[in-house]
């Protein structure tokens, strides 16, 4: 049994056809040193889980929460579907195993991996979809992303971190946070970016995202951990 059949069973997910699951796991890299795979690369599947996850999420988060205003069920939504998070149900339902990716990228285990395993989820989201429809992937969402709900509102991980470090260091300091992108990589479709919050010269604090405003957010919350005002 293959490593994508295995994933598969352990998640109790049958599929008419397992070349499109198959597929979600195929990353970009692996193309280049396995060109008689005969199946392209989980890009576009990565595109439609996206979309899909973000309105699985937001239905439920709109459904669920009836006295929360829209910026709170924002940021809830952003807590859930970020690339820590997906990365952290990718491990637990079984991605990495999986994972087809070059000799190089197999060897990263670092953030990297963690971006991969992101992007991964959303494909496997998206090759669901595609081959079971919206009802398994509503299933499968809210059995393994919705659950880190509880977490999330409990350690306050949801809370615009940007906007509660410019205002504490604005009251301790005097100084107004700003934000520089350190790093930009990846093709136009894949960004990853990495981005520092200074006061003055001195850099509080970095994250990384797949969005500049994802990155924001991570370095103003690592900020707020170094500083103590978490």
């Amino acid at each position: 049994m293959k490593p994508f059949e295995v994933f598969a069973q352990n998640n109790n997910l049958s599929f008419n056809n397992l070349a499109v699951l198959e597929q979600a796991f195929v990353h970009r890299s692996y193309l280049n040193e396995h060109k008689e795979i005969g199946i392209g690369h989980n890009e576009r599947l990565e595109f439609l889980g996206d979309a899909v996850l973000e309105l699985i999420i937001t239905d439920y988060l709109y459904k669920t929460f009836p006295d929360k205003h829209e910026g709170d069920l924002t940021s809830y939504r952003a807590a859930l579907v970020n690339a820590n998070t997906l990365a952290i149900v990718a491990e637990t339902v079984g991605v990495n195993q999986a994972l087809l990716l070059s000799k190089g990228e197999a060897r990263d285990m670092g953030r990297a991996r963690n971006y991969i395993l992101a992007d991964t989820m959303e494909a496997v989201i998206g090759a669901i979809y595609v081959d079971r429809g919206y009802d398994t992937a509503h299933d499968f969402i809210l059995k393994h992303i919705v659950p880190l709900l509880d977490g999330i509102i409990a350690n306050a991980s949801w809370i615009d971190a940007k906007s509660r470090f410019q205002e504490i260091s604005q009251d301790k300091t005097g100084i107004t946070p700003v934000y520089k992108t350190i790093k930009e990589e990846g093709p136009d479709h894949d960004k990853h970016f990495t981005v520092g919050v200074y006061l003055g010269d001195e850099v509080m604090g970095e994250g990384e995202g797949k969005s500049k405003q994802e990155a924001e957010q991570l370095a103003a919350r690592d900020a707020l951990h170094k500083k103590g005002w978490a």
